[in-house]
């Protein structure tokens, strides 16, 4: 017990204690109980703690997923965090903002000190080597165990996988071109088999330099001063209000207060774009292709360079290839190209606004607002979140958006840009000012080739066999011909990703749980992977440990956090590594081989090979200055070093930020050179230029043998989109799922990742967002619960009824934890990969945003709110 537990448990309440307290006593909940006296007085005590400077602020690491990046700070009383603080770092100001946090990550502390922390190893019940009854998985007990027995059960299982079926029979489902520590570990035992997932980036996920654009087309768009001189703001199915809190929505608002008006693109009006009063173009889900098509229809048949120049020819001739037939790129196969297909040449339709509306719910007269507005003599950007690219035949849309961006000119120069609006590069595009190093413990190759698509994985492990084309996503390169294998998964290793909750059909993944052979989960709570686990290795959070893992550290262009580890790790938890350790020495591997250092040494490596821009702008220097007595304090091995601030005074910021001012020389205009001079600063197509006509596109997308892609952007109605809503398209006679559902990241959480916090349940319920149309035909109304269904499963939510939504359309936030009925099949807690198609198309991608349902109001008992529901603590 800590010297603040026992003040707390010794502290007579009083009212003025009382009056004292506020709202940090959850942080101590897990070891106190809650509710009562005992809570006010654990307040108080708190509250006295911080008012005698008992303790002390740590920067803290903010290191979820979520999109933002912000600072976070801990106050430390005791190895317990008692209060919380955001930047306060610098003063604030629009040029040099503070880096402020959110509700999610001011809540951290409920999650690193939560009562439903899993504080030691356990196995459930009925689990005995072999798999025990496996139709228990999910719903068994628990029982604690010692961490040799855990090890050794875990190793055991593994071997024995190897032995008779071999590597591929051990899964990882996490993403196979980014190698964690686990994969480190498995890489030396031999290998296994993972998975391929275009994930966030959708369709852009598969090599997209072959068009000339970045990879995933990041850092495609111009920095937030040069926003600033735009007079159109296109937001392509982007809510950074919801989606990358923290600074971006700062940024698009001083946009807005220079001038610049907002054009939002997508099935639903959100707060991003009601925050920036955008005018609202309407297009539902997965039409996005033909929406555009229409686009360049009414750019082509209206431009006149003399009385109404909308197309930018000088750009098109220079620095594209294969938009007309007289500048078509070498390697073309086909004697077609994208203007002569917009009028209708190849298949007698003219891609004209009257096609486009009956597909895409557009209003005629807005494709024409939409199309004049992106004139070439207007500073227009055209931002796109990857929301449309998560769509079943979507394939075309990457390229398709660039087309529209070059046929305006829109690109290399200041106030225009075409290009990304996504995670931490929400706004602000561009180059990293400062950069995180390297650790310096490598990676290691896995011996086994292996990976299954992510939208089939499970369906694969059901039928032992599935369709390989190697791992070519991420620009990796590696795709290769189409190759039908048998697999029998053994054993399932959940590491760092919660890939039962985050795939597409998670119906199907709790069969799959349930027929391996062993199932393993690393995790501090559990969420649904720990949930139908075996085993579950309980881990420490990236509070209680050295911060060396680089993506924590990213953030926006500006900035560099360098978090400390805050306390102690908590109960029986253990770090990735260590685990990582213990089993190496049962699978008789050498562990140094992967790590040939300590967590330490390797934060103190990023450190010292993290890099800032000069005054310059070009430039870069180390960033941290590094004494010999440094190195003697931190105890590690390095070299002495000049940089820009001091070691000591950068850990005790936790943040480095490179102040900007207007007309400073760190400004990024995407394409800027390549415009200027595309025959010297060529791109990574094939012909060094932007291809609208794209050869290696559609001979690497068609060569993955699922769709049949024309080499220029063509339209194709989406899987379990809109068209397929029908079962008569031609007489308009509505199917089984007349609805159409996307999965917008919301606020509450940075994935799955706190949808276990009550804070935030409260702050953020979890509704369904329903049109105000279609509720009424169907007798719902606010707070309704209501019963959607797919052909894949069924959930429960409470209704939120909203004119901001297109008819036919329902929005289903993306990340709640599953809480399966057994009997009923209904899954209480609305998680969307229950009715997300686990099916693929094109180059793999998971069509998050392109689903069919049908919604009802439930006769059966109301659902509860969120946060009235209990934390599953394991209490064993």
């Amino acid at each position: 017990m800590t010297d603040l537990i026992k003040k707390i448990a010794d502290k007579e309440m009083n009212r003025r204690d009382f009056l004292k307290t506020s709202a940090v006593g959850a942080a101590m909940l897990s070891f106190i109980g809650s509710g009562g006296a005992l809570t006010q007085v654990a307040n108080a005590a708190e509250a006295d703690a911080v008012v005698n400077g008992e303790g002390k602020w740590i920067p803290a690491a903010c290191w979820y997923n979520c999109g933002g990046r912000c600072y976070n700070a801990a106050y430390v009383v005791d190895n317990v965090v008692v209060r919380q603080k955001t930047d306060d770092t610098h003063p604030d100001s629009p040029d040099f903002p503070q880096q402020r946090g959110c509700l999610r990550g001011r809540s951290m502390r409920t999650q690193v000190f939560g009562a439903d922390r899993i504080k030691y190893p356990m196995k459930r019940k009925h689990w005995e080597p072999g798999g025990g009854d496996k139709s228990l998985r999910g719903k068994d007990e628990w029982e604690r165990i010692s961490w040799d027995e855990a090890l050794d059960y875990v190793a055991v299982e593994m071997e024995t996988a190897k032995e008779k079926y071999g590597n591929r029979s051990i899964l990882v489902p996490s993403w196979g071109q980014y190698i964690d520590d686990y994969l480190r570990l498995l890489c030396l035992c031999g290998g296994y088999t993972t998975i391929t997932d275009t994930a966030s980036f959708g369709t852009y996920g598969w090599d997209v330099m072959r068009l000339g654009i970045l990879p995933m087309d990041m850092n495609s768009a111009n920095d937030r001063f040069d926003l600033k001189k735009s007079e159109t703001i296109v937001l392509y199915g982007c809510n950074p209000a919801w989606s990358s809190l923290g600074s971006p929505s700062y940024h698009f608002w001083q946009a807005k207060k220079a001038g610049a008006k907002y054009v939002f693109v997508g099935p639903g009006y959100n707060d991003s774009a009601d925050l920036l009063d955008a005018k609202w173009i309407r297009v539902r889900p997965g039409t996005d292709t033909a929406f555009l098509l229409s686009v360049a229809y009414v750019m082509i048949t209206e431009d006149d360079q003399e009385t109404n120049p909308i197309i930018d020819w000088d750009f098109l001739n220079r620095c594209t290839v294969g938009f007309d037939a007289d500048h078509m790129p070498a390697d073309a196969k086909l004697n077609e190209n994208f203007k002569d297909y917009v009028l209708g040449k190849y298949d007698g339709q003219p891609k004209t606004p009257e096609w486009a509306t009956e597909i895409t719910g557009t209003p005629v007269e807005d494709i024409l607002w939409y199309a004049r507005e992106m004139r070439k003599d207007k500073r227009v950007s055209i931002l796109h979140s990857f929301a449309a690219a998560r769509c079943n035949n979507a394939d075309d849309f990457p390229q398709l958006f660039m087309t529209i961006g070059a046929m305006g000119g829109h690109m290399g120069k200041s106030g225009h840009s075409c290009g990304v609006c996504y995670h931490a590069q929400s706004s602000n595009n561009g180059q990293s000012l400062v950069t995180a190093g390297s650790t310096g413990i490598g990676n290691q190759q896995n011996p086994v080739d292996d990976s299954i698509y992510g939208p089939v994985v499970w369906e694969s492990i059901l039928n032992e066999k599935y369709d390989f084309i190697g791992d070519y996503l991420m620009g990796s390169g590696a795709s290769a011909p189409r190759e039908s294998r048998n697999i029998d998964i053994r054993v399932i290793f959940h590491g760092t990703r919660n890939a039962l909750q985050t795939i597409p059909g998670i119906t199907k993944g709790i069969e799959a749980h349930r027929k391996v052979d062993f199932v393993v989960s690393c995790s501090y709570s559990l969420d649904a992977s720990a949930q139908y686990a075996d085993i579950v290795l309980p881990i420490s959070t990236q509070w209680e440990r050295h911060s060396s893992y680089g993506m924590l550290s990213s953030g926006n262009r500006e900035i560099l956090f360098l978090p400390s580890q805050v306390t102690e790790p908590l109960y029986e938890a253990k770090d990735d590594q260590w685990i990582c350790a213990e089993l190496a020495k049962r699978l008789g591997v050498d562990i140094t081989v992967a790590f040939p250092f300590d967590e330490k040494q390797q934060y103190f490596n990023l450190i010292a090979t993290s890099t800032v821009i000069k005054d310059d702008g070009t430039t870069y220097e180390p960033l941290a200055t590094i004494t010999a007595q440094d190195i003697s304090e931190w105890g590690v091995e390095g070299t002495p070093q000049q940089g820009r601030i001091a070691l000591k005074e950068l850990m005790e910021q936790g943040i480095y930020q490179v102040e900007r001012y207007e007309g400073d020389p760190y400004g990024s205009i995407a394409y800027k050179a390549f415009r200027e001079d595309p025959e010297t600063n060529r791109l990574h197509s094939n012909s060094g230029k932007l291809e609208i006509y794209c050869q290696a596109k559609a001979d690497i997308i068609n060569g993955m043998g699922f769709l049949t892609l024309k080499p220029y952007p063509s339209y194709i109605p989406a899987l379990n989109g809109y068209e397929q809503s029908f079962s008569d398209w031609e007489n308009k006679v509505k199917g089984d799922y007349p609805y159409q559902i996307t999965n917008p990241h919301y606020p509450r959480r940075g994935h799955t990742t706190f949808d276990n916090v009550p804070w935030v349940r409260e702050a953020m319920h979890n509704p369904v967002f329903i049109n105000a149309h279609d509720a009424a035909e169907k007798g719902i109304r606010d707070g309704d619960t209501v019963l959607i269904y797919s052909k894949y499963g069924k959930v429960l939510r409470q209704a939120s009824v909203s004119q901001q939504l297109m008819p036919g359309y329902i929005e289903l936030p993306h990340g709640t934890w599953t809480d399966i009925d057994e009997e009923t099949g209904i899954d209480n807690a609305g998680s969307d990969n229950i009715l997300c198609a686990p099916e693929t198309t094109g180059c793999g991608v998971s069509g998050y945003n392109t689903n069919l349902v049908n919604f009802e109001k439930y006769n059966g008992e109301p659902l509860e709110a969120d946060y009235l529901k209990p934390l599953r603590i394991i209490n064993i």
